[in-house]
């Protein structure tokens, strides 16, 4: 069969009539200056609801030309059995000869491996369409640069890739279905609730060698993972990209992480359903990213529903690229261990998280702001603001700011965390309203709670080496509460 559609079949797709015409794949919101963050960072003096408007109306949508092409045309049969990569490499790659394009999946079900997408492409799952990834490692060989646990290397490709590429987009409204399980992918971790027995191989010894040979100065071309690793890739990744959108749809069991932007430039998240309840199956982990926008979207997940990260240890200070400038709203968290999250792996430093207008009604989630590091990462927190956000129950804390994750203290690399405020936040039950611990000699500064309220706390918050802590209208168990 022809790799490339006929005349009439391109034609009737409209990719002709359109070739020359390029237009955003989602218009913006607002024509404000795309450019408005390039130069020097907005101060964070002042109201910072004025700069997270000033961080949405400056990100900057990927644009796509206006023609499309149906993987269909190139092979693909959506009986969910004929493996459809093949397909999809040579629709990408037909559009990319001609400046770009939107490779659509109509229904069905569409067996494949890895897609690499390449600049100015859009992945347009339409509705009725799953994209069914293999359970077979070999079909994510050959290994691609990527992060795992916010350290560089030679790992399987991410299910659907994109690397050093610019105006990206997967949209529509199908099935991003991973086909993860206890019998595949998920028994890596080494869990026994998620397939694991003993004596089956785990991703432990690869993780400790990769860190190793970061230690070692190793260079990233040579840390190879891949076969015999068993470390899972994340399902999306946009690794060094400018640009990119990831719009409508759902993504559904992941072998972990479910969306994975590391050191991209202009970020959108939008109207995405993150479902899938295996290990590590983060929702969304923006990474040494800079303006990022997370809205509308729904999270169910195995691990952390957004987890903001910056990279770890050795590896995060020889990179040393910071998360900034991201902005969450209008999003609904179901089911994970934290809600908003920073961390661990934070060690580049993040700086300027605004989340508002969210609601979390699990009644299984642990925290509902939760961040998490230790003096190995070192690295810094900082402006994180959460504004008007309803929350059912947590287990554990409705603010949890966590300096003993992992290693704990005694590592030399102490982090910097200030600047967090609640405004406007209702909840529930919770076990603390806030539960903050620095060290000895590395205090927490500044956490203000404004017009907080807790329905039903099991304890009292708790305020260790804390300093700069401020109460204004805080209600606890029906009573008015003052800060320690």
């Amino acid at each position: 069969m022809s790799t490339r559609p006929n005349r009439r079949q391109f034609l009737a797709l409209g990719g002709l009539a359109a070739a020359a015409v390029t237009l955003p794949v989602t218009l913006p919101a607002t024509s404000a200056s795309a450019d408005a963050l390039d130069g020097d960072p907005i101060p964070f003096a002042g109201d910072p609801w004025h700069r997270a408007d000033r961080v949405v109306r400056s990100v900057r949508r990927p644009r796509i030309p206006a023609r499309s092409v149906a993987v269909t045309d190139f092979g693909a049969v959506g009986d969910g059995v004929t493996d459809a990569t093949g397909a999809f490499r040579d629709a990408i790659a037909w559009l990319t000869e001609r400046g770009g394009g939107r490779v659509v999946v109509p229904a069905g079900d569409y067996l494949t491996g890895a897609i690499h997408l390449e600049s100015r492409i859009d992945l347009h799952v339409a509705e009725g369409a799953t994209l069914l990834f293999s359970t077979d490692p070999a079909a994510y060989l050959p290994v691609v640069p990527t992060r795992d646990g916010g350290i560089e290397c030679m790992n399987y490709s991410p299910f659907i890739y994109a690397h050093g590429k610019h105006d990206v987009a997967i949209t529509g409204t199908g099935v991003l279905d991973g086909q993860a399980d206890d019998a595949h992918w998920w028994p890596w971790a080494g869990k026994k609730n998620h397939g694991w027995v003993p004596g089956m191989p785990t991703a432990s010894a690869a993780v400790a060698r990769l860190e190793a040979m970061v230690d070692a100065g190793v260079p990233v071309a040579e840390r190879v993972m891949g076969e015999g690793s068993y470390i899972r890739p994340s399902l999306i990744e946009t690794n060094g990209c400018e640009r990119v959108l990831i719009s409508g749809v759902t993504v559904h069991r992941t072998p972990n992480w479910q969306i994975h932007p590391v050191l991209c430039t202009d970020v959108t998240v939008e109207n995405v359903v993150a479902s899938s309840h295996g290990p590590n199956n983060d929702g969304c982990d923006p990474e040494s990213c800079r303006r990022v926008l997370i809205q509308g979207c729904t999270f169910d997940t195995g691990d952390d529903c957004i987890a903001i990260k910056a990279g770890k240890n050795t590896d995060g200070r020889r990179v040393n690229v910071p998360t900034e400038d991201v902005v969450i709203q209008d999003c609904t968290f179901l089911m994970g261990h934290g809600g908003i999250t920073i961390g661990s792996e934070m060690t580049g430093g993040v700086r300027g998280l605004y989340a508002r207008d969210c609601v979390i009604e699990s009644t299984e989630l642990n925290q509902g702001v939760r961040l998490k590091t230790n003096s190995l990462r070192g690295g810094f927190i900082e402006d994180v603001h959460v504004k008007n956000v309803t929350m059912t129950n947590v287990a554990d804390s409705v603010l949890l700011v966590d300096f003993t994750y992992g290693e704990g203290e005694g590592h030399g690399f102490n982090p910097v965390v200030r600047n967090i405020s609640l405004e406007n936040v209702t909840v529930g039950t919770a076990k603390y309203p806030v539960y903050a611990a620095g060290y000895d000699d590395d205090h927490i500064s500044g956490i203000t709670l404004r017009n907080v309220r807790v329905d039903k706390a099991s304890a009292q918050s708790v305020f260790r080496n804390c300093d700069d802590v401020t109460f204004q209208d805080v209600v606890v168990n029906g009573a008015q509460v003052t800060a320690p």
